[in-house]
């Protein structure tokens, strides 16, 4: 069985409570349960990560990757300015996928840059809980 990482960034704690009109009204537990729900139906073992710590980021993607197939990131506001997450990432070499539940394109103009995306498979966002969804379906391409 392929094992799959998701990996929370900071303040997807809050999801349901932290502004629902962008977020969604979802809980990061309900997100959590949906996504391993569908990780299952595509034959994935899903283990699922949050931190608002950078560095509990990085040391989960480098403790883990030796076992995982794939990864699906929201790095939230790391997304903007952590070369250390991108290189993290970069130094696995595992397929990855980078989501976001708000649409990041159509946002302030520095949530638009993304340092992460380029050692990513694809960048799915605005899709709100679809965007993981979507994203395992990707990589159970990818990886079969």
């Amino acid at each position: 069985m392929k094992r799959i990482l998701v990996i929370h960034g900071p303040n997807l704690n809050l999801l349901g409570k932290r502004e629902p009109e962008i977020y969604g009204k979802m809980s990061l537990d309900q997100l959590n349960e949906l996504i391993m729900v569908h990780g299952r139906k595509l034959g994935f073992e899903i283990h699922i990560f949050q931190s608002n710590h950078e560095g509990k980021l990085i040391d989960f993607i480098h403790d883990q990757s030796e076992y995982a197939s794939g990864i699906v990131i929201n790095p939230a506001a790391y997304t903007h300015y952590s070369i250390a997450i991108r290189d993290a990432l970069a130094a696995i070499d595992l397929p990855t996928v980078e989501v976001h539940l708000s649409d990041i394109n159509n946002r302030e103009e520095f949530r638009r840059i993304s340092v992460i995306k380029d050692v990513c498979l694809k960048q799915i966002s605005g899709l709100g809980e679809k965007s993981y969804l979507d994203a395992l379906d990707l990589l159970q391409e990818k990886l079969n």
